[in-house]
């Protein structure tokens, strides 16, 4: 039953994260149940993970909507934690749990970079009795390929302690294709089990496969289908089966890795870089042996991490709050790579899902950071790092920073908008000001502007250009860029004011006093002069020179943030008091033209609340939304606040915007900066 207020808790996520590592290891399901329809890649794409399990000699599915014949055990429980997702059935006289995890834990980079996600099975009797039982679980070709058509191949590896089969494609055409909606085809899909368990591990046509199980109890062993042949042709599948025994009311577990060796995952200036895991040359024998020998430990600290998570996400935000935070960590985390750099530093790439296909846009960056910030600073070191290095490479030569790298997984240049040639339709004052006060921001985590420093003169370059357009900017877009061109926009104006002022403080830590002071009173300045321009009587504009008009003026947090007080607090609470009497049933729209709205700047702006019962009112349509979207998909960012339907994106890194709340607590952000390398 859907809720029907904005109080009720969520019952009903838009998508559930099974396997989420980055842009092209991501399987999702988009249904109530797991055994409503396929799993599916974020596009949408079917990816097909089946799962049966056999009582009694009766079979039952419990993952995935094939063998359509074959009856679904009931679904009795779901639940989402930041790095694991838990299914549970009741049926034919057993309880079964499933758990998907994936060890995101980003304090550890090298377990981090890992591409390997574990299922784990737990199995139990629920009527006292005892039942025969055996587990089934299958991946397709559909899962390394782009398209259907294409042929791969697979086999049986010897791993020490474990039981591995791989598939992937037969062209093996690294790196060959750019571009949005698409899948990987190339590397190797990889299912792994622990020899002790006595899995039966087999390469087969789906049919054959299932039908041997749901008749015997078995699979075939080894390859029996014949390979190599199109993805699509009968559907050849790496399969794993394991006999439990007889179940009791002793809980019986098994678990089972799948794992993705990219084997190169970006081109950036026209050079190859590693997965980061490989940077030191590490197989995927040792990657797997590797990951087996940490699962017990892993089962532990996954648990005690959400456990963790979840307890500092409430008190900082109520539990609205915390659930739309763990339904985003993962989807924000896997739509970004981390690869080994030119020197085999890290650098970490997001992608513009299902917008643009681009890789290290600035304005994605800036809302997904507060993630990255709270939990490894690092991460988002490595993500600005390459942008940096490109600016000052040679190929830039604009006197403003940069939209983007390139288009996934090609990293050789901007090409949004003018890319490298023109200033046509690009983003000078968004772009300026995210990478400055991106950099503050990491100043003030970091306890210093070592990071700053590397790059002093960019900064300082694009410190003047905001000096010089950033106060009244010119016809131009934003990171909404959606909605179109605007001059004077007043919420672009607030961005440039606050990286000034941020500029200025990162010059204060570099001692360059003169500088600092030159820089905080420009800010000052500006600032009176905005809440002049931007006036409206009970809220602020649209733009300058639009009266009656007024948006979101989500750049306003990182006053808040970084404690830089060039506005007023009257000038948020005005702020605040004006987006609760102007919310739809599903949030506040981005400004005053239309209804839709961005899900990353609500939560910003709801962080501009001067109490908790103000922020959780602004939160709390926003699970309604999750729970009542017709759009079942990964979380989209950009959704209609009166019908609730998607208007475009979807499982975006931005959604790491959701955790700006909990630095703008400066309790609970230096208490998991603790905990940080």
């Amino acid at each position: 039953m859907k809720n029907t207020s904005p109080s009720a808790p969520r019952t009903r996520p838009p998508a559930v994260p099974l396997v989420t590592h980055n842009p092209y290891f991501s399987l999702w399901s988009f249904t109530d149940s797991l055994t409503d329809s396929p799993t599916r890649h974020w596009t949408g794409t079917v990816q097909p993970l089946t799962c049966l399990v056999r009582v009694d000699g009766n079979t039952f599915r419990i993952m995935g909507s094939e063998p359509a014949t074959t009856p679904a055990l009931p679904q009795t429980g779901l639940s989402i934690l930041p790095t694991r997702t838990i299914y549970r059935f009741q049926g034919a006289g057993i309880r079964l749990t499933l758990t998907f995890l994936t060890p995101l834990l980003p304090q550890d980079l090298d377990l981090y970079a890992r591409p390997v996600s574990y299922l784990a099975w737990e199995v139990e009797a629920a009527d006292g009795g005892r039942h025969a039982a055996q587990l089934y679980f299958d991946c397709t070709g559909e899962l390394v390929v782009n398209k259907g058509r294409q042929p791969v191949t697979a086999e049986i590896e010897s791993v020490p302690s474990l039981v591995v089969a791989r598939m992937g494609t037969t062209t093996q055409e690294i790196l060959a294709k750019k571009g949005d909606d698409l899948r990987i085809d190339w590397g190797h899909l990889y299912l792994a089990a622990p020899e002790g368990d006595a899995p039966r591990v087999g390469v087969a046509l789906a049919d054959a496969a299932r039908r041997a199980f749901i008749a015997k109890a078995t699979i075939p062993q080894g390859v029996e289908a014949q390979l190599p042949r199109p993805a699509s042709d009968g559907s050849p599948v790496i399969a794993v089966g394991f006999d439990l025994g007889e179940i009791s009311s002793l809980p019986v577990t098994r678990h089972i890795l799948l794992a993705y060796d990219e084997i190169y995952s970006i081109e950036y200036l026209h050079a190859r870089l590693r997965p980061y895991w490989r940077r030191a040359g590490a197989s995927v024998a040792e990657l797997l042996a590797a990951a087996e020998r940490d699962f017990a430990d892993l089962t532990s600290r996954l648990a005690a991490f959400d456990q963790r998570l979840m307890e500092s996400l409430t008190q900082t935000g109520g539990a609205a709050y915390a659930e739309l935070a763990a339904l985003a960590y993962r989807q924000s985390l896997a739509a970004q790579t981390l690869v080994a750099g030119p020197n085999g530093q890290p650098y970490y790439f997001p992608k513009e899902n299902l917008s643009n296909g681009c890789l290290g846009t600035v304005d994605v960056i800036y809302p997904e950071a507060p993630l990255l910030l709270m939990l490894n600073p690092a991460l988002l070191k490595a993500t600005l790092e390459p942008v940096f290095d490109y600016a000052q490479s040679g190929r830039w030569h604009f006197p403003f920073a940069p939209h983007d790298l390139g288009t996934y997984p090609i990293a050789n240049g901007q090409v949004y908008g003018g890319g490298e040639s023109s200033e046509v339709d690009q983003m000078p004052v968004e772009e300026s000001g995210d990478m400055i006060i991106l950099v503050a921001a990491l100043a003030k985590a970091d306890g210093n502007a070592e990071f700053a420093s590397r790059y002093w003169p960019l900064l300082h370059q694009w410190a003047e250009y905001l000096r010089d357009a950033g106060l009244d900017p010119a016809n131009q877009l934003s990171t909404d860029d959606f909605a179109g061109h605007l001059a004077h926009n007043a919420n672009l104006s607030l961005k440039a004011i606050l990286a000034l002022a941020a500029f200025a403080r990162l010059a204060n830590i570099l001692g360059k006093e003169s500088l600092a002071a030159e820089y905080d009173g420009i800010a000052r300045d500006f600032a009176q002069r905005w809440v002049t321009m931007a006036d409206n009587g009970d809220r602020t504009r649209l733009a300058f020179d639009a009266p009656g008009s007024w948006s979101q003026k989500y750049n306003l947090v990182w006053d808040k943030i970084l404690g830089l007080d060039l506005f007023p607090a009257s000038l948020a609470q005005s702020e605040v008091a004006y987006y609760l009497s102007h919310m739809n049933r599903y949030g506040v729209p981005l400004d005053s033209r239309r209804t839709y709205t961005k899900l990353d700047w609500e939560i910003w702006i709801a962080t501009l609340a001067a109490t908790k019962k103000d922020f959780e009112s602004l939160v709390a349509p926003l699970l309604v939304w999750a729970n009542e979207t017709e759009s079942r998909v990964p979380l989209t960012d950009w959704y209609d606040t009166v019908s609730g339907k998607q208007e475009g994106f979807q499982a975006r890194s931005v959604v790491g915007g959701i955790y700006i709340k909990m630095l703008a607590d400066s309790a609970a952000w230096n208490e998991w900066l603790r905990a940080a390398p």
